[in-house]
């Protein structure tokens, strides 16, 4: 049969039917006035049809007939999309092209929806098809997102239909919550104090740290685990030593590896007072003072120091623990001296360990690394030896010109109580210490307090290291304001290189 005599079209059930010729005739589209044309379009010149139609009344996939006279209008009207003209009754044109009627939403048919399955849907593949006891197995792995997307769609439709399943994967969520710690990795500051006091506790040691050189075994301890890590960039980053010099703040440029050679030749100050060797050798220094040793080290060097200065600030601090361990703690009173100042032995330590943790600051500072400050047993101690050192901090500004004002000294006889400023510290490490402001030797006395400072414990540290001036020093202050001035000049004075 040619293709004059039939054509394919859709019913409403989306099949397709034969349709015969216009009129009910089996010729050629070329025998018949309103058939086939030769065109591809049969039925296309608005001919009259045989009651027979191809589709139901509106039903949207139907292709209209041409709107003749002989049409009943369920295939196309008169004036519809395929008419010849307005009327319905013209042929059409050569060559229009042929616009199918829209199609209607799946939705609006009536009809039951397909499974999404049979859609082949590619972003939601099909839920495998296990047992519960497979199913039930997944479940950790499905908590920590290890499984694949067909076991996880598995698992979550299981979990919709089985109640047991769905607890227990609501606590298996909830333990891979606590797995996530948001703490930070670094360890605390009071893990090895801990952890030594518990071991002590089951073993005491044959030959135990005096208590006052406890503070310089952490400090060391601590900075030597920053340094473990470090490689020859973090070795060569510039640091920026600071310190508080008369009435302004004064700094030096130097690297890592120059910070650890520094605190190595202070160091060796109390290792020459023990017996032990100094780190500087056969190098002269101009004068006994940390910052005449330190600059001599550095001027003997042919290259900047590396990370080699490491191993031998290390070895040294390990003599000096284990020296002052062998004293049995009867030569805390030995002398030791800076140049221009000396301190008795337990406190030439607490110095030392305070001046290895701002300087350990200052290094973490340099790599962008936290860095936490001592234990507040540790820290009690260092304030201690600050409060301490003021009176004699408040002389020795008097002697150099810039220091408090002469109408407000009262001369006090030695053990006498006289004029004082209570220093009082917050935070971790704190206490209350009162500080005689007119002689060195007088004895501090709440009966004669005329000032009154609040500091937290650390910026107290920071001031007395020079890493905080004065002025921007957050006290809290209250009485005498000249006293209150000249007691944080004077410790800003403690600082040195």
């Amino acid at each position: 049969m040619s293709g004059a005599d039939r054509f394919e079209a859709f019913d409403e059930h989306g099949g397709d039917r034969e349709h015969t010729g216009c009129d009910g005739g089996e010729g050629t589209g070329a025998e018949q006035p309103g058939g086939f044309d030769g065109s591809g379009d049969p039925c296309d010149s608005g001919g009259p049809c045989g009651p027979g139609r191809v589709g139901g009344p509106g039903d949207p996939g139907d292709f209209g007939d041409a709107g003749g006279s002989g049409g009943s209008g369920d295939r196309g009207g008169s004036g519809g999309p395929r008419s010849g003209g307005p009327e319905g009754g013209g042929g059409s044109e050569p060559g229009r092209p042929r616009i199918p009627l829209p199609r209607a939403s799946v939705e609006d048919g009536g009809r039951p929806l397909p499974a999404l399955e049979d859609l082949g849907d590619p972003d939601r593949p099909a839920p495998p098809a296990l047992d519960h006891r497979v199913l039930k197995s997944l479940l950790g792995a499905w908590a920590l997102a290890a499984c694949s997307a067909e076991e996880a769609a598995g698992v979550e439709e299981h979990l919709g239909e089985c109640g047991a399943c769905a607890e227990e994967a609501l606590r298996l969520r909830d333990a891979v919550g606590l797995l996530q710690r948001p703490e930070s990795l670094d360890l605390n500051p009071a893990l090895r104090t801990r952890v030594l006091e518990a071991c002590l506790e089951r073993r005491p040691p044959r030959i135990p740290v005096p208590q006052w050189a406890t503070a310089y075994d952490a400090e060391t301890a601590r900075l030597d685990a920053l340094l473990q890590d470090f490689g020859d960039a973090e070795w060569h980053a510039p640091v920026r030593l600071r310190w508080f010099a008369g009435q302004e703040e004064t700094n030096r440029r130097t690297t890592v590896a120059g910070v650890i050679a520094h605190l190595m030749t202070v160091d060796g100050l109390v290792a020459v007072a023990l017996g032990l060797d100094d780190p500087l050798g056969e190098i002269a220094a101009e004068a006994g003072t940390p910052a005449a040793r330190t600059e001599a080290y550095w001027r003997a060097l042919h290259v900047p120091p590396t990370r080699g200065v490491r191993a031998q600030w290390r070895e040294q601090s390990h003599d000096l623990v284990r020296t002052v361990a062998f004293t049995d703690g009867s030569a805390g009173r030995m002398p030791v001296s800076f140049g221009d100042f000396r301190l008795p032995l337990h406190d030439a330590m607490l110095d030392r360990a305070f001046e290895c943790w701002v300087h350990a600051e200052d290094i973490a500072d340099a790599v962008d690394y936290p860095y936490e400050p001592p234990s507040a047993r540790h820290l009690n101690r260092m304030i201690d030896l600050a409060a301490r050192l003021l009176p004699e901090a408040l002389a020795d500004r008097r002697r150099g010109g810039p220091g408090p004002s002469g109408g407000h000294r009262h001369l006090v006889a030695a053990g006498e109580p006289g004029r004082s400023l209570r220093l009082e510290i917050e935070g971790s490490g704190g206490g209350e210490w009162l500080i005689p402001l007119d002689s060195p030797a007088a004895v501090g006395s709440a009966e004669h307090e005329v000032a009154h400072i609040a500091l937290d414990g650390v910026e107290f540290c920071r001031l007395a290291a020079g890493h905080v001036s004065p002025e921007e020093a957050a006290a809290g202050q209250l009485g005498d304001k000249q006293a209150i001035r000249d007691v944080l000049f004077a410790a800003a004075s403690l600082s040195r290189m």
